[in-house]
C-alpha cells in the first residue's frame, strides 16, 4: 500500500467529521465521509478502503455495532471504533465485533491519527521471513498469504486478530504476558488496558476451534503449543 491510504470517515457530528477529515488530509490520505450506517456500508463497496473510522453511535437502524459486524462479514479492513462513552463492556463488545482499535471522545485529533498511522503501518507491513505455512490438525495458516483456512473453507479474522496469531506463531512454544502479547502485535505505543488481549485470544478460540493449541499459562499469559 503506498503512504497514501483511502480511508472512510463514519461520524455523524459534522463538526467532528469535518476536524478528522482535516487531520488526516494533512497527512495526504484520500478521505470520504459518511454521517450514517446504511450510508457508510454503500461507501465502503464502492471506495474499498485502507482503513475506516467508525462511531458507535450513529442514528437509524445501523449504529456503529452493527456497521462493525456488517463490514466483517465481507471485509478485513482495519476498523478504529469512536465512542462518547468509556465503558468497559463498549471496548469488549467492539473488539470481539473485529475492531482494531478503540478512541473515545473527547479525543486529540493529532492522537487519532497517529493512531490511524499505526494501524495502517501494521496492515501493511512486510511479512517475516521463516516459516510461512503451519499446519494444526484441521487449520492451515498461510502467514505469506495472509490467510486462515479451517476445513478448506476460509476464516475472516480482523488485522490485529491476525497479527496476535502471527506474533505466537512467531514465539510458538514460549509463555508469553499480556504486555508481551500488546508489544508484539499492537506495537509498543499502543495504550489501553492489557485485557484487551484476553478478548481477542477469545475471538481466536472461537473462530480457529480446538485444533489450535492457545493455551492458558496461569499467572502469566498465554503460550502456542
Amino acid at each position: 500500500m503506498s503512504e497514501q491510504a483511502v480511508i472512510v470517515v463514519v461520524e455523524d457530528d459534522p463538526n467532528i467529521a469535518d476536524l478528522v477529515d482535516l487531520y488526516l488530509r494533512r497527512d495526504d490520505h484520500r478521505v470520504y465521509q459518511a454521517s450514517t450506517g446504511e450510508t457508510a456500508l454503500e461507501v465502503i463497496g464502492q471506495r474499498s478502503p485502507d482503513l475506516v473510522i467508525l462511531d458507535i453511535g450513529l442514528p437509524g437502524e445501523i449504529d456503529g455495532f452493527e456497521c462493525c459486524r456488517q463490514i466483517r462479514a465481507t471485509s478485513d479492513v482495519p476498523v478504529i471504533m469512536l465512542t462518547a462513552r468509556d465503558d468497559e463492556i463498549d471496548r469488549v463488545v467492539g473488539f470481539e465485533l473485529g475492531a482494531d482499535d478503540y478512541v473515545t471522545k473527547p479525543f486529540s485529533p493529532r492522537e487519532l491519527a497517529a493512531r490511524v498511522k499505526a494501524v495502517l503501518r501494521r496492515s501493511s507491513a512486510p511479512r517475516e521471513a521463516g516459516v510461512a505455512v503451519h499446519e494444526f490438525g484441521d487449520l492451515l495458516i498461510d502467514t505469506n498469504r495472509l490467510e486462515v483456512l479451517r476445513g478448506g473453507e476460509p476464516v475472516a479474522l480482523a488485522a490485529r486478530e491476525f497479527a496476535l496469531l502471527v506474533f505466537l506463531l512467531q514465539n510458538r512454544g514460549l509463555a508469553l504476558s499480556r504486555r508481551q502479547l500488546l508489544d508484539g502485535a499492537w506495537e509498543v505505543d499502543w495504550v489501553g488496558d492489557e485485557r484487551t488481549v484476553d478478548v481477542h485470544v477469545r475471538q481466536l478460540r472461537r473462530k480457529l476451534g480446538p485444533d489450535l493449541p492457545l493455551d492458558t499459562v496461569s499467572g502469566v499469559g498465554y503460550r502456542l503449543g
